[in-house]
């Protein structure tokens, strides 16, 4: 493997993993959890719970 792929799969990890905890956090909000998976509905649903973690954090 050559020097710039072991970087660019560093920097993909990284991503990735802030991704994965981001979605498992989510999952902690009953509405999410809760929410039937078709439609507009689950995409802002998703932005609300976002929204709503994002806030909690700046407090």
């Amino acid at each position: 493997m050559l020097k710039g792929e072991e970087e660019d799969n560093a920097a993909h990890r990284k991503v990735r993993a802030r991704v994965e905890h981001v979605i498992g956090r989510m999952k902690n909000y009953k509405i999410l959890r809760d929410c039937q998976q078709r439609g507009d509905k689950l995409h802002h649903t998703v932005q609300a719970v976002a929204h709503l973690h994002n806030l909690a954090l700046a407090a």
